[in-house]
């Protein structure tokens, strides 16, 4: 039996390498890996060239962390803090997800790609959690992330795949305000923070605002995978 077609969004920066210094088509390895590991066979869909035809060949896709989605989406102005943006990604995330939303095609949405679901369901974010007294504690600095405690909603897609308590791995200053119609809130952290997000109804669709791919636990990965195996 083949294993099932996992794309996987990626970043688009400019990178160095022996005497190059070039913009390349990236991801941190930890993501095909995980999709690896879960039993699927992970594709890289590159930011500026991948287009809605693609996603008619994928039986699931994973939405990757990054850069802050560009607050012009949900309609407001960038504040101070949000910055690096790039619309370039904003734009091919954006027809990936709505073509694989329409189709059925089972979706997990990593920390921005988590905001990036609620922005195109027509929700907003808040531009920086440092700004809300109480809310410092998810972006220990660069490079790092921050361990901390979830809570699940009992009954719901997340509880019944990791427990009602998970240990989470974060590294994010910003997160769900207005969460969209048609998505349902299903874990937060101890603050109050948004921290996972299901779509009733459809194909597998499931936010959560922590990495996955940064620990060694593959039952998020593992779920997407068995969806996209699923008639």
């Amino acid at each position: 039996m083949s294993r099932p077609l996992i794309g996987i969004t990626s970043y688009r920066e400019q990178a160095r390498w022996g005497s190059w210094d070039v913009p390349a088509v990236l991801l941190p390895a930890t993501y095909p890996e995980a999709v690896a590991e879960a039993g699927g066979e992970p594709v890289l869909l590159p930011t500026g060239a991948a287009t809605a035809a693609v996603v008619a060949r994928l039986d699931g896709l994973v939405l990757a962390g990054g850069a802050d989605v560009d607050p012009a989406c949900y309609g407001a102005t960038a504040g101070s803090h949000t910055i690096g943006l790039r619309p370039d990604r904003d734009s091919t995330e954006r027809t990936l997800l709505t073509t694989a939303l329409a189709k059925n095609v089972p979706v997990l949405a990593v920390c921005r790609g988590m905001q990036l679901l609620n922005v195109v369901l027509g929700g907003d974010l808040v531009q920086h959690l440092p700004d809300r007294s109480g809310t410092d504690c998810h972006d220990p600095g660069p490079g790092l992330f921050a361990a901390h405690e979830v809570r699940c909603a009992p009954g719901s897609r997340i509880a019944q795949l990791l427990g009602e308590r998970v240990d989470a791995h974060c590294h994010h200053h910003q997160a769900l305000d207005r969460v969209a119609d048609g998505l349902t809130v299903t874990a937060w952290a101890t603050d109050g923070t948004v921290e996972a997000v299901e779509r009733p109804g459809g194909a597998f669709c499931l936010g959560v605002q922590w990495h996955p791919e940064a620990g060694q636990d593959r039952r998020l990965f593992q779920a997407l995978v068995q969806a996209a195996t699923s008639p």
